[in-house]
């Protein structure tokens, strides 16, 4: 669909393919490294792939898009007549995605403004469907992105995992390093916080854990609508009986996403990631 303002994310923003179709959203793929395959997120490496060669053992390392990669995008978006993009993107903490879109940007034929939301998954898809219903009713490149900055201030991240193994393998651990030493005694419950990965408590076992994460997320949504996305990796029975008990128990839900995670955040998270998103709309 032409619009005056064109919408570029990343392929770690999951959103599903018939919501970016519908908003005429454009993903630009990053790619993960198996063994010695470059296999580009979304097409060429499924999450139930990833997940097994993880627990194989398997080398597995992610890299950003090329430069050359959003340039085409960008060509794209032109070509099919928009007149501006915005380009949102996860946080220039987990990924040089961010600088790859600048640099870009700057031999694009359109002005492109690229932003660095600070999230990843559906925190940062919702960034995107907030810039591309703007666009949708006319903004200019200045309200696109305060409409995706607006939300992007508006949502909450937070996760479980299994092991902080996959994490401090990729050097996205944050202030949770400290954990390491003790990490076979506690179930680290994290967040994403100023586009980091951050500890925001220590539980004994899992099953508390994953009762914690709950009462987080409902206590964030509160009374408010909000937009709820459940995200996993090879763990759909433990986030579908989550989503059940947060469709339960938030009253302002408006709408509620349950997906298994791409490749790319799969491979620094590992099998077992149970993660929730909340969103002020």
């Amino acid at each position: 669909m032409s619009r005056h303002v064109a919408i570029v994310t990343d392929s770690t923003a999951y959103l599903p393919p018939q919501t970016m179709e519908r908003h005429g959203i454009t993903a630009v793929p990053l790619t993960v490294v198996l063994g010695d395959q470059a296999l580009e997120e979304g097409t060429e490496i499924s999450a139930r792939s990833l997940a097994l060669a993880l627990q194989k053992r398997r080398s597995v390392t992610t890299s950003r898009p090329g430069p050359e990669v959003f340039a085409e995008a960008y060509r794209a978006a032109a070509g099919r007549g928009a007149t501006a993009i915005v380009s949102l993107h996860l946080s220039a903490e987990f990924s040089g995605t961010y600088d790859a879109a600048l640099l870009a940007a700057k031999e694009a034929t359109v002005p492109v403004r690229v932003v660095d939301t600070g999230m990843v998954a559906m925190a940062l898809g919702f960034c995107a469907l907030a810039a591309a219903e703007a666009a949708e009713t006319g903004g200019s490149p200045d309200e696109v992105v305060a409409a995706a900055e607006k939300r992007a201030a508006g949502t909450s991240a937070y996760f479980y995992v299994d092991t902080l193994e996959y994490l401090r393998r990729g050097g996205r651990i944050g202030a949770a390093q400290a954990l390491l030493g003790s990490a076979l005694a506690v179930k680290p419950l994290l967040e994403l916080e100023g586009g980091r990965i951050e500890l925001r408590e220590k539980v004994r076992t899992a099953s508390k854990a994953i009762a914690r994460l709950e009462e987080i997320a409902a206590e964030r949504a509160g009374a408010s609508p909000v937009d709820i996305a459940v995200h996993h990796l090879a763990a759909s029975d433990r986030a579908g009986a989550l989503a059940d008990r947060l469709r339960a128990r938030v009253p302002g839900l408006a709408e509620l996403h349950v997906s298994e995670v791409g490749a790319v955040i799969g491979a620094h998270t590992g099998p077992g990631l149970l993660g929730v998103v909340v969103s002020a709309r």
